[in-house]
């Protein structure tokens, strides 16, 4: 994954525009399972409490987790008393199936969720859209760890939140400071290339959206909290946190493969600094240049370690020679993916045959050296060996770094081909089977596509909860369009064929996703 400033399929943020009446800005989505006693005080508090403060129209909408009690009746009595509040019920069990269906389904530009039990002060729902709404940032989530937040609960839970939230930071190496509080939103276009991506459909759906944003570079706001944690909670702990360490376990063995194709999610720098022209200066050269010599020093040292190995029990040009090789290998293997940012397995046999031509290059001038010093001297030290080898090896590494950019990774980003195109309706998009749709309103794109049933993909092409652009605004409940449900529905049940743009990787040797593995 390249971190640069190179165009990714993103586009760039931009504050929305002021809103009047019409389609919602936000859509908070509440899941629920058997709740019927507790869904009617948290709408209307939450209902009530958007109406008094938030400036733009927003909707609340209810996505019942197969809930067998009478939620359901429940949910629909609140969607004919409240104008602003919407129902959606599922058949299948699971928070992240909801979040991604009611999201994928949604037209507002900003969607959020909130646990039932509202353990969030509702104070910070402002702050927590506030910054994807001026376009500063992809996602928000609320904290219970940070340093500010206010939070009342029992030394059990406090304990397995910090526990998680440490095995993510030393497994995952997650950066953001709380996965699991119910209180998150996320910019729509964000949204419609990150879920599809992320497998899971229980709890672990926030952990695994969090670490892919991250992972792919998006920024991910934090907002403490106050939070006082619900007694009548119905949360299996035990069984919560097993399927969580599974998922841990599952996106580490994905990140550490380059299976992800997170080079989708990246996003051009808005006006910042780092994103203005230099003259004769390449974008990303600084950042490479970093990371080579990390890579370079590491190697030397590498180097060092097996040439004192190798010259043990044999001759200094054959020690050399052994040594480069090796040493080689695992450097032009480190440079593609932690300095070029190529990930997969697409192109890697080339890569290292051209970097053993550029290895050879290193062992002509490393040879050649000792060559000179053997010529100058009968029998030299092994400390003046090491001496001028390391002098050789910078100038090699020199060399080795202008050919690894040039030749070996060269940059093409000014290719035509790899550059995302804008968004338009209307526009004529490649599907994942190979048909070929239109982007826009559904109105606009005539019936939809016959149902094309398959097993959920793995981490690969993008899964049926593919984003739909086609939430109808909420009307009255008489009004009320039923198939905006039915396209949530079929995206839930996985029987909606995928239509999504598909783009060619970001960079010349990423792998491509719908190739197999």
């Amino acid at each position: 994954m390249r971190t640069d400033s190179s165009p990714g399929t993103l586009p760039a943020r931009e504050h929305l525009p002021a809103a009047g009446a019409g389609a919602p800005v936000l859509d908070v989505v509440i899941p629920v399972y058997n709740e019927e006693r507790d869904l009617p005080p948290c709408v209307r508090r939450l209902h009530e409490h958007l109406a008094r403060t938030f400036p733009y129209p927003f909707r609340i909408t209810i996505a019942d987790n197969a809930s067998t009690d009478a939620t359901p009746h429940v949910a629909r009595q609140l969607e004919a008393e409240l104008p602003e509040v919407a129902h959606f019920r599922l058949d299948l069990k699971g928070r992240g199936r909801a979040l991604r269906t009611v999201w994928s389904a949604s037209d507002a530009p900003i969607l959020a969720y909130m646990d039932v039990d509202l353990s969030t002060d509702l104070n910070a729902l402002l702050p927590l859209v506030a910054p994807l709404i001026s376009g500063h940032s992809d996602l928000a989530i609320g904290s219970r760890l940070a340093r500010s937040a206010r939070v009342v609960r029992g030394p059990k839970r406090e304990f397995i939140s910090r526990s998680y939230n440490l095995i993510l930071r030393g497994s995952l190496q997650a950066r953001f400071s709380d996965a699991q509080c119910g209180f998150k939103a996320i910019r729509r276009d964000v949204a419609q290339a990150l879920l599809p991506l992320v497998e899971d459909t229980g709890w672990f759906f926030d952990t695994e959206m969090l670490v892919l944003a991250e992972r792919a570079g998006l920024r991910i706001h934090e907002v403490p909290v106050d939070w006082v944690d619900d007694p009548d909670s119905t949360v299996h702990i035990v069984r919560t946190a097993t399927d969580d360490l599974k998922g841990v376990w599952r996106v580490g063995r994905a990140l550490a493969t380059g299976s992800l194709p997170l080079d989708r999610l990246a996003r051009p720098f808005g006006d910042d600094p780092r994103d203005r022209d230099i003259e004769d200066v390449p974008k990303g050269l600084a950042r490479q240049l970093v990371g080579f010599c990390v890579v370079g020093a590491l190697s030397t040292l590498f180097y060092l370690l097996l040439y004192s190995v190798f010259r043990s029990f044999t001759g200094s040009q054959t020690a050399n020679a052994l040594a480069l090789l090796v040493s080689a290998v695992a450097n032009t293997a480190a440079n593609r993916r932690l300095t070029f940012g190529v990930r997969g397995r697409g192109g890697a046999v080339r890569h290292q045959a051209q970097g053993l031509v550029v290895f050879g290059i290193g062992l002509a001038l490393t040879s050649g050296s000792l060559a000179a010093l053997n010529a100058a001297t009968s029998d030299p030290a092994h400390s003046t060996e090491l001496a001028v080898l390391v002098a050789a090896n910078l100038a090699a590494t020199v060399l080795r770094f202008l050919l690894f950019r040039a030749w070996v990774f060269p940059d093409q980003r000014e290719d035509a081909w790899q550059q995302p195109q804008p968004y338009r309706p209307g526009t004529v998009v490649q599907g994942t089977d190979g048909t070929r749709g239109l982007r826009g309103p559904r109105s606009s794109r005539g019936p939809r596509p016959s149902p094309s049933p398959g097993p959920h993909p793995s981490y690969g092409p993008p899964p049926p909860y593919a984003p739909q652009p086609s939430y109808a605004p909420h009307a009255p409940h008489d009004s009320y369009d039923p198939t905006a449900r039915s396209r949530a529905a079929d995206a839930a049940e996985g029987t909606w064929r995928d239509v999504t743009v598909q783009h060619q990787p970001a960079h010349p040797y990423d792998s491509d996703p719908r190739e197999s593995r």
